[in-house]
């Protein structure tokens, strides 16, 4: 362990949340050890606006309850603390220990393959650096001396700009194979390589995030692709082999997508929401995944189409269906995003036809304008009719009643919706007529 004193480092208290400093001194005076660690001590030190303050402890849950009477207790796998200072909340979790590997502790459990299931076991400052994922996240500040404690050469790793793992690798990911996404997220985040014997395992090991549940793997999921480092997380993920674990779907029709229009959309849908986390722009799930899963539902359409006779609805309805399904297995997507991506797929036929009426009921759709700028994103990726349509659907948009009326009336028959034409049916037996002797 290395001590850096308070001359040596850049961490001042001013850059520090005042209500993660109240969680710190009323710990210590209620006779606690306490620090706080990980991200945000590393980022204050990379010259970075921590998103938030964890503080570590060696009071337990209970104990920490009784301090502050503004806490809740969370989890079950670990069991933190939540100190809630209005719309701020200093996350507080007591130091972890080492599992004895006495199965009959209901306190700790690990399945077969190594992954922790259940993990309350509290131990000394050491152990819990020990227990932490990576170097650069075993830092710990202490407000007694406002020295940082670096247990695993963090400082180091951070000047190095590498993302390195504190332990053997592959015991590590066993234990939580969401580790690889985090050394993904890190190493796009901060700008840094992940070292040579952290990345090596993760190809023969990324099958294991099949195991994690997928409820969780949908809050990774925004953690990756809607945290301001979609584009890159996705190239990065795709580079390393774990798409075809965590979306294998996706992973499927990118290797058939000769064209590269898969890719065109995707990077598009994930560009554009980077920019607008950039912005501070509000952003949805439901418009990443529509990308994501666009093409593999055409392709599923098309399929349906020729092998079993349905019309164009019906196959593009049911391909939509078992994308959806499908996914749901490893990402859980909850049902008010996966209905908003429905409607936006939904749309982007009925976005041709705009013939008559059609326009106008079109544009005052709540879910319009997800559908008009997916067209937009579809039409940079194809081309073709796609980019007049959205040239036009633009005019209609910025023109007035009047206007809009006059575009309608150019388009002539163009945008009329075409009916397949209807089979008529007939009885093997036809009753006669009544003037050819039928009773």
């Amino acid at each position: 362990m290395k001590k850096i004193p308070r001359d040596a480092h850049a961490v001042s208290r001013k850059d520090i949340s005042p209500n993660a400093l109240k969680v710190l001194y009323r710990l210590k005076d209620a006779g606690y050890e306490a620090y706080l660690v990980g991200g945000c001590i590393r980022d204050l030190l990379l010259g970075l606006k921590p998103k938030d303050f964890d503080v570590v402890t060696n009071a337990h849950p209970e104990q920490i309850r009784q301090v502050f009477k503004n806490c809740r207790l969370i989890g079950r796998r670990f069991r933190l603390a939540h100190v809630v200072f209005g719309r701020e909340i200093i996350e507080v979790a007591t130091f972890r220990g080492h599992h004895s590997g006495d199965e009959s502790n209901p306190k700790s459990s690990q399945s077969d393959a190594g992954m922790i299931l259940r993990d309350n076991v509290y131990g000394s400052i050491e152990e819990d650096a020990e227990r932490r994922d990576f170097s650069i996240n075993a830092l710990y500040y202490s407000v007694n001396d406002f020295c940082i404690y670096d247990f695993a050469n963090g400082i180091e790793a951070i000047a190095e700009r590498k993302i390195e793992l504190i332990g053997d690798p592959e015991t590590r990911y066993r234990e939580d194979p969401v580790r690889m996404l985090r050394a993904v997220r890190f190493a796009t985040k901060l700008n840094m390589q992940i070292a040579p014997a952290t990345l090596e395992p993760i190809q023969e090991l990324a099958v294991l995030l099949k195991n994690i549940p997928a409820a969780r793997m949908f809050e990774e999921a925004l953690k990756l692709f809607l945290a301001g480092k979609g584009f890159d997380n996705f190239m990065l993920l795709n580079e390393l082999g774990i798409i075809k674990h965590i979306l294998p779907v996706v992973a499927k029709n990118l290797k058939q997508d000769s064209e590269g229009k898969m890719l065109q959309l995707i990077t598009s849908a994930m560009q554009d929401t980077d920019e607008r986390v950039a912005i501070d722009k509000p952003v949805t799930p439901a418009f990443t995944f529509a990308a994501l899963l666009w093409y593999p539902v055409e392709v599923r359409a098309q399929t349906l189409l020729i092998e079993s006779g349905l019309n164009e609805l019906d196959a593009f309805n049911i391909a939509m269906m078992e994308v959806l399904d499908d996914v749901q297995r490893s990402i859980a997507i909850p049902k008010r995003f996966t209905l908003t991506i429905r409607d936006i797929w939904s749309l982007q036929s009925r976005l041709g036809k705009r013939a008559g009426r059609r326009a106008f009921k079109l544009l005052e759709q709540a879910k319009f304008r997800g559908a008009y700028d997916f067209l937009c994103l579809r039409a940079k990726a194809e081309g073709g009719d796609l980019q007049e349509l959205t040239l036009w659907w633009q005019r209609f948009q910025q023109e007035d009643e009047a206007g809009r009326e006059q575009l309608v009336q150019q388009l002539g028959k163009e945008g009329i919706e075409r009916r397949p034409k209807r089979r008529r049916s007939y009885n093997k037996t036809r009753r006669p007529r009544s003037d050819q002797g039928g009773s």
